[in-house]
C-alpha cells in the first residue's frame, strides 16, 4: 500500500487482491489519482504497523485477523487545483481477510476501523 501512494501504480496491490475486493479497489483508485509522485499525496502518509493478531482459518477456508496500524498527518487532492484535504494523525484497526488463489493467500476484503 505504502508503494501504491509513493507511485501511484496499484499494480501490484491489486494483484495480491481478489477481483471482489471492494475496499481494495477504492484505495487503489485513490492513489492513482492522489500519490506522491503526482504531488498529489504529502506528508506522513505511509502505514506503520505496530501490532498484527493471530491469523484465523474460519469454516470458509478463508484466513481472517487484524492489524494495528498508524499514519501520519497528510494531505491529499483528487487534482492540482482542487483544495486540499488534511488528514489528521490516527492509529486505526485494519481487519482483514484472505482467501487461497493459485497457491498464495490474496486479501479477500479489508476494512479500516478507528480505534
Amino acid at each position: 500500500m505504502n508503494y501504491a501512494s509513493d507511485t501511484g501504480d496499484s499494480t501490484g496491490l491489486l494483484s495480491a487482491s481478489e477481483a471482489g475486493c471492494e475496499n481494495c479497489k477504492a484505495y487503489a483508485d485513490f492513489v492513482q489519482k492522489s500519490n506522491a509522485a503526482n504531488g498529489l499525496l504529502t506528508g506522513d502518509y505511509h502505514e506503520r504497523l505496530k501490532e498484527v493478531s493471530e491469523l484465523v482459518r474460519g469454516q470458509n477456508g478463508r484466513l481472517g485477523g487484524s492489524a494495528v496500524v498508524s499514519v501520519g498527518q497528510y494531505v491529499s487532492r483528487p487534482t492540482p487545483t482542487a483544495t486540499p484535504f488534511t488528514s489528521k494523525a490516527r492509529t486505526y484497526t485494519r481487519e482483514l481477510a484472505l482467501s487461497p488463489q493459485s497457491g498464495s493467500w490474496v486479501m479477500y476484503e479489508m476494512k479500516q476501523v478507528e480505534q
